[in-house]
């Protein structure tokens, strides 16, 4: 098997795995219990909390729990939307995001706020002044991802942030699932007021996520109850799921020290060998992306959806769009608002690398994707 399809989600390293086993089996009782089983799961869970804040340089009481990155960006967007809707009702955001903050926007359209969907470059990259013409009086928040799901640009968080600092009272939210162990980002210094991430994308398991709220950030709970995660998101944790994340996050982190330059090599010598193939168009950017994303659109007449499966065929894995919209078969928005035309934007097929993969795979791989372009073909023609 040649797994290329890490940006829906990776494989849970052993250790992680094992965490959660041992957690989950000796650490069961509910952390807010007061006998001491209950205790020794809420200091597990102490524990995890000081450790994510510790690599995210942020502290603790800054880090809330959740299920993962769409409820993460959910809370982010509708937790600021009712905590400050008297300061105003406008959001900013661009035509890329991932629908779990496109979705929340428009919700919040139904109920009288107002969102711009700022355009990307060619690149699918939005610009500082772009961001700084739409800022209003009334803008209470902006949301921009670190990084795209689909093509992998890296957007301009610090200089976004450095630009919001002239305006304290518009918050900013980033949505950092893709860029998370793959591309640095200090929150701090960029001035992030709230970011996401989601322990599936860095090799944990689903159902855990992280919400950054910067210390004196206000938010309006989406999720009410036990008034677990200091009064903010209600739900008994999910402690051997979160005690995985840190675990995951820590490995993540010391596979990028380690490898992130093999993994830049890795993604070049892929897209000197895909842009050697005829029949392909890369859409990713040469430069300013991700280390570990590429995305490219297929000849006329190869349906993406058909080559996802002739290629699982040879054991070989990639998606078309974002695993969250591949099944809607529709042109994927992130190429569209690039200006690669509906064509093109219907052809996209994505790889997306981890530190697992290896240079040996590139050409089993990029020999299956010749051969199923050519099966593909001879059938249409």
């Amino acid at each position: 098997m040649i797994y290329l399809d890490n940006s829906a989600t990776t494989k849970p390293f052993p250790e992680v795995v094992d965490s959660f086993v041992t957690v989950a089996t000796n650490y069961f009782a509910n952390p807010s219990s007061l006998h001491g089983l209950g205790m020794k799961s809420e200091r597990l869970l102490a524990q995890a909390r000081e450790q994510i804040a510790a690599m995210l340089r942020v502290k603790p009481n800054e880090i809330v729990f959740t299920s993962g990155g769409t409820e993460a960006n959910n809370f982010a967007i509708k937790g600021v939307a009712w905590e400050y809707k008297q300061r105003g009702r406008h959001i900013i955001t661009t035509k890329i995001e991932h629908p779990s903050v496109v979705e929340p926007c428009r919700q919040l359209e139904e109920l009288g706020f107002e969102v711009t969907y700022l355009p990307v470059d060619r690149e699918g990259r939005v610009s500082v002044e772009q961001v700084e013409r739409a800022l209003r009086d009334d803008t209470i928040l902006v949301s921009v991802m670190h990084v795209n799901n689909e093509v992998g640009t890296v957007q301009p968080i610090e200089e976004i942030g450095a630009l919001l600092a002239r305006y304290p009272k518009t918050l900013f939210h980033v949505d950092r699932v893709q860029g998370i162990s793959k591309v640095p980002l200090d929150l701090k210094q960029a001035g992030v007021d709230l970011c996401t991430i989601s322990a599936h994308k860095f090799h944990g398991l689903r159902g855990a996520g992280v919400l950054y709220v910067r210390e004196g950030v206000r938010l309006a709970p989406l999720i009410a109850g036990g008034g677990q995660e200091r009064q903010l998101r209600s739900g008994t944790e999910n402690v051997a799921a979160i005690v995985a994340m840190a675990k995951a996050l820590r490995l993540a982190m010391e596979r990028y020290d380690r490898d992130i330059d093999r993994l830049q090599a890795l993604k070049d010598e892929w897209l000197e060998a895909l842009a050697a193939i005829p029949d392909i168009e890369i859409n990713t950017p040469r430069d300013g992306a991700a280390p570990h994303i590429i995305n490219f659109s297929l000849k006329r007449g190869v349906k993406p959806e058909v080559f996802v499966h002739e290629l699982e065929k040879s054991g070989i894995y990639v998606s078309t769009t974002s695993a969250c919209s591949s099944k809607k078969k529709a042109p994927s928005k992130t190429l569209l608002a690039m200006g690669l035309g509906e064509d093109r934007a219907e052809r996209g097929i994505r790889i997306s690398l981890s530190f697992d993969n290896s240079r040996e795979e590139i050409a089993p791989a990029v020999a299956a994707i010749k051969q199923a372009i050519k099966t593909l073909s001879e059938v249409t023609e």
